[in-house]
């Protein structure tokens, strides 16, 4: 299936470009600044980074973000920004102006996962959200936040729900352990 999503996925001339450090160039964050918008504007609502945060990073932490990028007939169509930690590469956001089937995940997880290997890096964390990702090699992983309720009434109703969301949590995650493609007991 992979095999499958990969090659159609670069069907209609597509080209990839996997750049990190000096080679992510304005033209890079300007086009991945594009497929930001798309996506926050059909997904998330109002988009929340601005045009200079991309340029921010780029000249601060560019060595840190590996950008994968889909062009098409000279023109940038889809990327995803990833970052670059000690021993893992985080996905965190795609986007695109044109819709091609499995573009998505070789852009956001086969191109992330190849990266991963090259660089003998232990894991790749794909984001949250997502059953597609189960077949695509990524298994469940719980995540976690921390919080500050001010009001100690609102905490202790919070905690409450947390304690009996924790179970359901745990069961959530066998179940979807199940589903990936991976060899069960081996």
């Amino acid at each position: 299936m992979i095999r499958r999503e990969r090659k159609e996925a670069l069907v209609n001339g597509i080209e990839i470009e996997a750049l990190t450090g000096p080679f992510i160039t304005e033209e890079h964050w300007d086009a991945f600044f594009q497929f930001y918008l798309d996506t926050g504007a059909r997904k998330w609502g109002t988009p929340y980074l601005t045009r200079a945060f991309f340029s921010a990073i780029g000249a601060s932490m560019a060595d840190s973000i590996l950008l994968v990028m889909a062009k098409r007939a000279g023109r940038y169509i889809a990327g995803a920004i990833n970052f670059l930690g000690r021993d893992a590469l985080y996905g965190r956001n795609w986007g695109a102006i044109e819709d091609h089937p499995f573009l998505h995940f070789e852009v956001c997880y086969y191109q992330a996962i190849e990266f991963a290997i090259a660089r003998k890096l232990a894991r790749v964390e794909a984001g949250a959200q997502g059953e597609h990702k189960l077949a695509r090699g990524y298994g469940p992983v719980a995540t976690y936040s921390a919080h500050e309720i001010a009001d100690p009434r609102f905490a202790t109703a919070i905690d409450a729900y947390l304690q009996k969301e924790r179970i359901h949590a745990d069961m959530a995650l066998e179940q979807l352990a199940e589903m990936t493609p991976f060899r069960k007991g081996a």
